[in-house]
C-alpha cells in the first residue's frame, strides 16, 4: 500500500513545536537578562576622577568603570546563558520526543491494528491499558467500532448462508422436476401439467423470498422513504383482505378492536408489517383457532397488537423468531413462508422509531406488539 503521508510525523512535529517554543522563550529571557544586566551595572556609584580600577585584570579609568562593568556582566551572561540555552533546548527536544512517543503509542497501535485488519481477522483489538486520557478514549472507540463491524460481518455471513440455503431448495425442486419430466419419453399432458404446477409453486416461493429480502435490505439500509399520516386500522383492513380466505378455510375466527390510531410513516411498509403479522397468525395457527387484532393510540405511542392461538412456544425461543429464516421457532423446516416475516416487522418498526415485542400466549400461540411514535 502506498504511503501517502507528507512531511514529518506527528511525533516529530510536536517535538519540533515544543523545542521551537522553548528556544524562542529562552532567547527572549536571555535578551531580557542581557538588557537588565547592563542597566543594573550602569547604576553603580561614580568614583573620583582620575581613579583607576582593575576590572577582569584590566585597569580602567573611573569614568569608564560603568561601561566596563556592563560589558563584563553582559559577556558573562551571554556565556552562561548560551550554555544554559543549549542545555534547555536539548533537554526539551529529548523530553518532548520521549513523552510524545509514549503518549502517541496507542495511536501507533491503532494504526498497526488497522493495517492488520481484514474480514477474516476482525478479532484484533487494541485493549489500551494506559492512562484514561483522550488517546485512551480513541483506542476504546476504535475497539467498540471493531466489535460492531465484527458483529455486522458475522450477521451478514450468516444471513447470506441462510438465504443461499433457502433459495437452493426451490431451485433444486425446479431442476429435479424438469430433469425427471424431460427424461421420461412417455410423459403425457397430465404429467407436464403436474410438473408445471410444481415448478410454478417453487418459482412463487423463490420470488416471495427475493421480494422479502429486498424489503429487508431496503429497510435496514435506506430506512423509510416517503412518509405521511397512516391510519393503522385501514392498513390492517387492507392486509386482512389478502389473508381472510386462508383463515376462513381453516375455521379461524378473527376479532378486531380498533381505536383511532394514526402514525407517520411509509404506508407500504406499514401495510407489510400488518400483512406479515396476520399471515404468521394464520399460517402458524391451529384449525379452528382465533386471532385478535387491537390498535390503540396514546399521547406518545401508538400500538398494533396481533395475538393468535397456536402451538405452545417456550419463552426462551421467542427471541429466535425475529432472526431471519426462523419459522415458529423451527429453523428452516417449514415449507411455507419465507422465514423473514418478523425480521421485516422489526426492521420496519426500527426504521419508524418504534419497537416490537413478542410474548407467548400461555395456552399456546404468540402475541406481538408493535409500537410507533404517535402522530
Amino acid at each position: 500500500m502506498t504511503d501517502r503521508r507528507r512531511g514529518p510525523g506527528l511525533r516529530a512535529r510536536i517535538t519540533l513545536l515544543a523545542t521551537g517554543l522553548v528556544a524562542v522563550v529562552s532567547v527572549l529571557l536571555l535578551w531580557l537578562g542581557w538588557v537588565l544586566a547592563g542597566e543594573v551595572v550602569n547604576s553603580v556609584p561614580s568614583l573620583p576622577s582620575g581613579t583607576t580600577v582593575v576590572v577582569g585584570g584590566i585597569s580602567v579609568e573611573a569614568d569608564q568603570l560603568a561601561e566596563a562593568l556592563s560589558n563584563d556582566a553582559r559577556d558573562r551572561l551571554l556565556l552562561a546563558g548560551s550554555v544554559a540555552f543549549v542545555c534547555v533546548v536539548a533537554a526539551t527536544a529529548l523530553l518532548a520526543w520521549v513523552i510524545t512517543g509514549r503518549v502517541l503509542r496507542p495511536l501507533r497501535e491503532v494504526t498497526a491494528t488497522a493495517h492488520r485488519l481484514s474480514v477474516e481477522s476482525l478479532g484484533e483489538r487494541i485493549n489500551h491499558q494506559g492512562a484514561r486520557d483522550e488517546v485512551a478514549e480513541l483506542a476504546d472507540t476504535f475497539d467498540a467500532m471493531l466489535d460492531r463491524l465484527q458483529a455486522a460481518f458475522s450477521a451478514q455471513r450468516q444471513f447470506v448462508a441462510n438465504a443461499s440455503h433457502e433459495l437452493r431448495t426451490p431451485l433444486a425442486v425446479i431442476r429435479t422436476e424438469l430433469d425427471v419430466t424431460l427424461s421420461d419419453p412417455d410423459a403425457d399432458a397430465a404429467e407436464l401439467r403436474r410438473m408445471a404446477d410444481v415448478v410454478r409453486t417453487a418459482t412463487l416461493r423463490a420470488g416471495d423470498l427475493v421480494e422479502a429480502l429486498l424489503v429487508l435490505a431496503r429497510t435496514d439500509g435506506l430506512g423509510v422513504g416517503a412518509t405521511g399520516p397512516v391510519e393503522l386500522p385501514v392498513v390492517v383492513s387492507g392486509a386482512w383482505r389478502s389473508t381472510r380466505a386462508d383463515a376462513e378455510r381453516r375455521g379461524i375466527t378473527a376479532r378486531f378492536h380498533h381505536d383511532h390510531a394514526t402514525v407517520t410513516g411509509d404506508a407500504a411498509l406499514l401495510e407489510r408489517v400488518a400483512g406479515n403479522l396476520l399471515e404468521n397468525a394464520v399460517r402458524h395457527n391451529l384449525d379452528g383457532g382465533w386471532i385478535e387484532v387491537r390498535t390503540t393510540s396514546g399521547p406518545q405511542w401508538t400500538t398494533l397488537e396481533v395475538a393468535s392461538s397456536g402451538p405452545v412456544i417456550p419463552p426462551d425461543r421467542v427471541p429466535e423468531l425475529f432472526e431471519p429464516f426462523r419459522r415458529g421457532g423451527v429453523d428452516r423446516t417449514s415449507h411455507t413462508g419465507t422465514g423473514l416475516g418478523l425480521s421485516i416487522v422489526r426492521a420496519v418498526a426500527r426504521a419508524h422509531g418504534g419497537t416490537v415485542q413478542a410474548d407467548p400466549v400461555p395456552s399456546g400461540g404468540l402475541r406481538v406488539v408493535v409500537t410507533f411514535p404517535s402522530l
